[in-house]
């Protein structure tokens, strides 16, 4: 008798606790904006939930995206890393233009097509960790890594918006120093963009009063350190419980920017200590299973890519929460899945689509 052996090749799954950690995330974000953008929402369009129908248009789009992304073969990203830099940076001029960029706060950042807000800086993100990837993976100079970068920097503070520069470049030269590039250009480049940002924060009368404030935070409480006193005001007086979701007084038009860059602050009011700490923790659970997939990566692009999309999420964390609670200072850059935003949930969600299909082919 012969026996016959059927052999069934194994099919390759993603990493479930990265999906479930992510579709959590966006569900806490939605319940978030909904809560903390009420007030606003009802005060300008007359509908509290005016935010919220917004951003779960935009959530069902990034989820819808995720799914389509996870199925793409991370090599995809590779072939096309260089049409895709060059179409986000033509986004970053465009939004430049007058008449084709929005105004708005004496900054340029976004481009309306009717009821549709882009913000291409947003895309930039996903696009400079792409490029920089592949120049890895076709072992370029590490020279060649500081041209985009340096170009996208350059046109993001034309804007102006410091912070997205500082989570940008802070992706990048986390990426740039994982290649392996030399010590003393990694230090050099890190000299000279940190003088660049204490040049341009010292010579704009916004950021050096923003830089001040942090100094300083008790004075003038009525006025440039209004923002700040109003946030640390919410998180005091959520203690370790909270005051009861959706019972959260600072974010009826005291807190700025509630449901934005402020988001954490009445989330913590709310939940409290311990409410928040979850927060933080499913956000570190995420950072954390894209770094160990760049450890388990297939080849240096998707290495790298890991990387880069940990460093860009991880750097935002980072700067919101650090300044909410005084440890930098206030840098209006939006908490990845929980503030308000279309375009940054939606790139958010691609590049967990982008880590989930890496996740298919990691060696562990």
């Amino acid at each position: 008798m012969v026996k016959t052996i059927r052999l069934t090749k194994q099919k390759k799954v993603w990493d479930r606790t990265l999906f479930f950690l992510t579709i959590t995330l966006s569900i806490l974000g939605l319940i978030a904006v909904a809560d903390a953008s009420a007030p606003q929402a009802l005060s300008v369009f007359n509908d509290k939930f005016y935010f919220v129908k917004q951003q779960l248009a935009w959530g069902a789009i990034g989820i819808i995206l995720l799914l389509v992304v996870s199925k793409i073969h991370y090599s995809f990203w590779e072939k096309i890393a260089l049409p895709l830099f060059i179409v986000s940076t033509l986004g970053l001029i465009a939004v430049l233009i007058p008449g084709v960029g929005s105004e708005a706060l004496g900054a340029r950042r976004w481009i309306i097509v009717g009821p549709i807000s882009i913000q291409p800086s947003e895309f930039v993100k996903l696009a400079l960790v792409v490029y920089l990837s592949k120049l890895y993976a076709k072992g370029k100079s590490h020279i060649a890594y500081f041209l985009p970068l340096v170009i996208v920097l350059a046109l993001i503070m034309l804007q102006p918006d410091l912070g997205t520069a500082l989570v940008v470049g802070g992706a990048a030269m986390s990426q740039i120093f994982t290649s392996g590039i030399n010590i003393l250009y990694f230090f050099g480049a890190g000299l000279l963009g940190g003088l660049a940002s204490l040049i341009l924060i010292l010579t704009s009368s916004y950021r050096k009063a923003r830089l001040l404030t942090f100094l300083s935070e008790t004075q003038d409480p009525l006025g440039r350190s209004y923002h700040i006193r109003q946030v640390l005001l919410a998180l005091g007086s959520g203690g370790l419980f909270g005051v009861g979701l959706g019972a959260s007084r600072q974010k009826y038009l005291f807190l700025p920017e509630a449901a934005t860059d402020s988001v954490f602050a009445v989330i913590a009011e709310e939940v409290g200590f311990f409410g928040a700490s979850v927060v933080l923790i499913l956000l570190g659970m995420f950072i954390i299973k894209a770094l160990i997939l760049a450890k388990n990566a297939p080849d240096k692009f998707s290495q790298l890519l890991a990387v880069g999309i940990a460093s860009w999420i991880g750097g935002q964390v980072f700067l919101n929460i650090g300044s909410m609670v005084a440890l930098t200072p206030l840098t209006g850059v939006p908490l990845p899945f929980f503030s308000y935003g279309g375009s940054a949930l939606t790139m958010v969600l691609v590049a967990a689509g982008i880590l989930l299909n890496i996740s298919k082919h990691a060696k562990n």
